[in-house]
């Protein structure tokens, strides 16, 4: 290949073909992915672990394997960033706080263990806020991490080390969590796909403190290279019993298209104010599902918003995972975190409950829903990315994050899966979301039409290019 540059920039897919073809080895590949690193990490902070020695190794291993014609698995040698609230075998799992030891693990998280299986090449530990828990990405331990088309701006969160990673060619493979938006806000903000699998379809081990909400699943520049992580982050783990047993192929029926699927588009979920420029760019989206043959009928899913429901989950989450902390570690941790546990705190098992009611009740209505409409489209965000280490909008009516997310959160109840795809930029170069949601049990469905849409509006060609 002709320079770090253009390695950087290639596509597992693309990565694996050319080791097949010996036209590269994964030394080549990692050194080009720890360059992009080495430049452009200053920048952004999306790496808050670079551990080169362990990277290398894993290359050299990967490539002699491949010189033998012996690869391991089906993304051997294939470099690939890791959200800091997966357990990985001999690197700390500190998911941003103070208050985690920076032990090294000695075990890995399912994920982890099945991409080891593989032959993966972990390229270190990227930048989540404290406990994953808000939808910007900036700790007390890590500091703020900055979206790559404008370094002014947050890259979204919980999963924003992720999403910069990709955007910028440090690894074509990261994986994200989403308890409330996590992947695809991120993968909205900075121009990449990410994917909100089916709740339950990847292995979660540790137990996530958001329960039921809380999703891993892939980030990648490309929706075919997230179809192939999910045919190894979706294997069966003993650690997590309530995965089903599947050899579900996400790479099968990816190029079929969506002629005759029946979607459904929401602008606004008929309560949510969208920013002129997405909801144009959501509309020019839609409008090329048509013209590649599907039937679209617009139409609103029919709730109303549960963020008071979401609130009562998600930060009862919050505060079971900071259950044993004392006052003095408390004072360590982020402020709003702090904050929104105290809050829970104080909820009584009633209202627990009660949000579980309204969870369910919005389950069923959405398998209603989808018993009529394959798909559901709308816009990722309702908003483009805004100045970084602010957890709303300068001037926002409401001090939590939720507020500006009002299209992710409903999903993560219901347990769907759901994707944003790039679907254009702002006018000051800012990336635009398209989302994808598709009935339970369904994610080979919303990836196969993000491929198609992908395919007839590549915006993979341009990659963000930050001021050093």
């Amino acid at each position: 290949m002709n320079g770090k540059t253009q390695i950087a920039d290639m596509t597992a897919m693309e990565m694996l073909r050319a080791f097949r073809r010996k036209e590269l080895s994964p030394v080549e590949a990692a050194e080009a992915c720890l360059a992009r690193i080495e430049t452009y990490n200053p920048v952004v902070n999306a790496f808050c672990l670079v551990d080169r020695d362990t990277t290398l190794e894993a290359a050299r291993e990967s490539e002699a394997r491949w010189q033998k014609g012996a690869p391991l698995g089906r993304v051997d040698g294939v470099p690939t960033a890791i959200k800091d609230v997966f357990m990985t075998r001999g690197w700390f799992n500190r998911k941003a706080s103070h208050v985690i030891p920076d032990d090294p693990a000695t075990d890995d998280a399912p994920a982890i263990a099945a991409l080891r299986r593989e032959g993966f090449v972990p390229m270190g530990k990227v930048t989540t806020p404290e406990f994953g828990w808000k939808g910007i990405t900036d700790s007390p331990l890590c500091g703020i991490t900055r979206n790559p088309w404008d370094p002014d701006k947050t890259p979204g969160g919980s999963s924003g080390g992720s999403s910069a990673a990709v955007a910028l060619g440090m690894a074509p493979l990261s994986l994200g969590t989403d308890a409330g938006g996590s992947i695809r806000i991120p993968a909205g903000f900075t121009g990449i796909f990410g994917l909100k699998p089916t709740q339950g379809r990847c292995p979660i081990w540790p137990q996530s403190p958001f329960g039921a909400l809380a999703h891993p699943g892939p980030m990648t520049w490309t929706v075919e290279d997230s179809a192939l992580l999910m045919n190894i982050i979706a294997s069966p783990d003993p650690h997590d019993t309530t995965l089903p047993e599947t050899n579900e192929d996400y790479l099968v029926g990816l190029y079929g298209g969506v002629a005759g699927m029946r979607i459904a588009y929401s602008p606004n979920f008929g309560y949510v104010n969208v920013d002129p420029e997405i909801a144009d760019a959501v509309k020019r989206a839609v409008r090329a599902f048509e013209e590649l043959g599907a039937v679209v009928e617009e139409v609103d899913p029919g709730f109303s918003d549960p963020l008071d429901a979401f609130g009562v989950l998600f930060y009862g989450g919050a505060a079971n995972a900071m259950r044993d902390l004392s006052a003095k570690q408390r004072e360590r941790m982020d402020p709003g975190l702090v904050e929104v546990a105290a809050w829970a705190e104080k909820l009584s098992l009633l209202d627990y409950l009660g949000a579980q009611n309204e969870r369910a009740a919005l389950i069923e209505q959405m398998n209603l829903f989808h018993a009529r409409y394959d798909l559901l489209l709308n816009p990722a965000l309702p908003i483009p990315a805004f100045k970084a280490g602010l957890e709303v909008p300068e001037g926002w009516h409401n001090p939590r994050w939720p507020t500006w997310t009002p299209f992710t959160y409903p999903f993560n109840m219901t347990g769907q899966p759901s994707a944003s795809v790039p679907c254009g930029f702002t006018t000051s170069g800012l990336p635009i979301g398209l989302q994808i949601t598709g009935g339970r049990h369904r994610d080979a469905m919303v990836l196969r039409a993000a491929h198609a849409y992908q395919a007839v509006s590549p915006l993979t060609d341009r990659r963000p290019t930050p001021d050093i």
